[in-house]
């Protein structure tokens, strides 16, 4: 059996070749395993924002309940691993090493006969989702698109019900430059004759997305058919922000239209939404010093919005400006972060994400000339985060927000936990 390094190498072979959107290797693939995915039920979710947090608040709800849960998600923040949990445990090192042989010979068989069917990266990680859930024998998968949904290679099997949280513009080169294009490609997970729970989505994306149940006779309930608009209709999380209110509500529509089987008490799953495990949705962090750091993915204009309510609340909370540590992926999301952070921060420190698409921090500090007169300095993850719990960012009594990429802040994980980073490993988009 080869060593954990060896089968990383593999991995990362298979990573450097690219991702390639569209569904027919992923068929090929997922036949020639004998179709693993269909013994057991699945929630698919789908959105520009909140299908990761949907995901968790599934799985609490589930496992609270007493369901072996499956949940795969991406990307990881630390350990590849992470994408692929039972019972929110994740992968270890030998399972990824046992799947990875197991795929393998699969994967270099169909590539014998046509070098293209040869599975992608993300591919291979969702083969590896499909065998380790028929292997642990769950109850239930909730399993999160990558991109979009039409062409993603999830994008195989037959839900439950089908979940799409929200649409806005990103992955736009990939998607489409319109929201109804955008829409249409999130719809492309839907099936003939199955249920779709929507959250709160713009109309012309709900007219768009609409028309395609319609027209595959689907079910579709959304968050306002049942809480309306007034947020306080809307059942609570743990998870901060009133965008959490309305993820907490598209779980709990998910659930009940998953069938009697797969039933959960609404005392159990309101208990649930109130303790779910999200790394990196304003996740609270207790540094070495006392000081609090938090750590908020905020990718896209939507996310964008949802963090300047956050920052608002905090600020309102602690009578003082955070300091902000950020650093993101493409202009259009450096334009909408800046703009919140460059209104919001007393402090900023500009970090460059070690991904290709990351922004430079002299682009990000244009973003930030004439609309900020704090302190705006550049640095590096190792240099703010020297050693386990410790931040040198800010002062004593500051609180520090980490944002923007959520590559960003596995980096930022990755010193604080004192792990092995396989940022390595993330996908190529």
């Amino acid at each position: 059996m080869p060593t954990y390094a060896e089968t990383q190498e593999y991995l990362f072979s298979l990573r450097n070749r690219g991702a390639k959107l569209g569904v027919e290797r992923m068929e090929r693939f997922n036949y020639a395993l004998g179709r693993p995915d269909k013994h057991y039920p699945i929630i698919h979710v789908a959105g520009t924002n909140g299908k990761g947090s949907v995901c968790a608040m599934l799985e609490a709800m589930y496992r609270r309940a007493g369901y072996k849960t499956g949940l795969f998600t991406s990307p990881h923040l630390v350990r590849l691993g992470e994408r692929v949990q039972v019972n929110r445990q994740p992968l270890t090192d030998a399972q990824i090493v046992h799947y990875t042989e197991k795929l393998r010979a699969t994967a270099e068989r169909l590539a014998e006969f046509d070098p293209e069917a040869h599975p992608t990266f993300f591919e291979f990680m969702t083969a590896m989702a499909f065998l380790h859930f028929a292997e642990e024998k769950v109850d239930v998968v909730i399993l999160e698109t990558g991109l979009g949904g039409r062409l993603d290679s999830t994008n195989v099997i037959i839900p439950r019900v089908s979940v799409i949280t929200s649409v806005s513009f990103d992955h736009m080169d990939q998607l489409g430059d319109t929201l109804t294009k955008i829409a249409g490609e999130k719809a492309g997970i839907l099936k003939p004759n199955g249920n779709l729970v929507l959250g709160r989505l713009p109309e012309e994306a709900e007219v768009e997305i609409r028309r395609k149940a319609d027209s595959l006779r689907c079910g579709v309930t959304t968050v306002t058919d049942v809480f309306e608009d007034d947020i306080e209709r809307y059942p609570e999380t743990n998870l901060v922000g009133e965008h959490q209110r309305i993820n907490a509500a598209v779980a709990l529509l998910a659930m009940c239209h998953a069938g009697q089987d797969l039933a959960v008490s609404d005392e159990v799953a309101r208990a649930a939404l109130m303790d779910v495990d999200w790394a990196g949705r304003w996740q609270k962090i207790t540094l070495r010093d006392g000081r609090t750091l938090i750590l908020d993915a905020t990718h896209n204009p939507e996310g964008c919005e949802a963090l300047d309510k956050n920052l608002a609340r905090l600020i309102d909370e602690t009578g003082r400006k955070p300091v902000i540590i950020c650093g993101t992926l493409g202009e259009a999301r450096a334009r909408a972060l800046m703009a919140v952070v460059t209104q919001r921060a007393k402090d900023i420190w500009l970090v460059q994400p070690d991904q290709p698409r990351a922004c430079t921090q002299s682009e990000l500090r244009a973003l930030a000339v004439g609309k900020f007169t704090g302190g705006l300095e550049d640095a590096s993850v190792s240099a703010l985060f020297p050693e386990p719990g410790v931040c040198r960012a800010g002062n004593e009594g500051d609180v520090i927000v980490a944002t923007g990429s959520i590559y960003l802040l596995g980096e930022i994980l990755t010193r604080l936990e004192e792990q092995t980073s396989e940022a390595g490993l993330q996908d190529k988009l």
